[in-house]
């Protein structure tokens, strides 16, 4: 499971479906719906919010947000709490870093071409649930192969 931190515009057809895929799967393990994933490090952040399923609808938003600017049609009737409003959720430098890291280093071997049209420079703009504060990798990341920042 990958609950991107960086804005969905950042990611190529594969990455944003998945990621609606995933925070639909996340949605469910936090509304007590499935039994699978319960103790998922990337559930922290959304687990520590005061209403996570409100939280995790706002996330699904600004994903359904960019698939509709793409022209995709992504069903919005499954997410039980939508809303684009919700207190915004710190997320790390350190953290964006290391995502759009990640991030990059996939698309050159899943999507070069699409990789090739945008700008991988600097830090990536956040998902508009989030608001980027100083720091180090978040502690819930589970850490790869070594990943190296994007230039």
């Amino acid at each position: 499971m990958r609950l991107w931190s960086l804005h969905p515009r950042h990611l190529d057809p594969q990455g944003l479906t998945a990621c609606w895929r995933e925070a639909l799967l996340a949605q469910a393990v936090l509304a007590g719906r499935t039994r699978g994933y319960l103790h998922h490090p990337q559930l922290a952040r959304f687990r520590a919010e005061r209403s996570p399923l409100v939280a995790v609808g706002a996330y699904l938003s600004g994903v359904a947000e960019e698939a509709e600017r793409r022209g995709y049609r992504f069903d919005g009737t499954r997410i039980l709490q939508p809303t684009r409003r919700h207190r915004p959720i710190a997320v790390t430098t350190g953290q964006l870093e290391y995502e759009h890291a990640y991030l990059v280093a996939k698309l050159r071997v899943r999507s070069p071409q699409w990789l090739a049209g945008h700008d991988v420079a600097g830090l990536p703009d956040p998902h508009p649930l989030f608001t980027v504060v100083p720091g180090e990798v978040e502690p819930w990341e589970i850490r790869g192969a070594a990943v190296r920042p994007a230039r």
